[in-house]
């Protein structure tokens, strides 16, 4: 299982409703929350083994957002 953790600029309810179905119905994404408060609206996604960031960050491209993983 992975857990990645990005700052992202979806910094509203209808950014955020415009990629619910998208990771709802990914059948690799198992949980995912964004937090609109946090400045950095953090993106928390837990996935299976065989999806990567890579494939995360290309995911919300094709939806129009920029993402980059926080600093540890």
């Amino acid at each position: 299982m992975n857990l990645f953790i990005l700052r992202t600029d979806i910094k509203s309810l209808t950014k955020l409703n415009s990629i619910k179905a998208l990771f709802n119905n990914h059948s690799k994404i198992i949980e995912w929350s964004i937090d609109l408060e946090d400045i950095d609206k953090v993106l928390k996604v837990r996935s299976e083994a065989s999806f990567n960031e890579s494939d995360l960050k290309n995911l919300l491209d094709l939806k129009g957002f920029y993402c980059e993983a926080l600093p540890d």
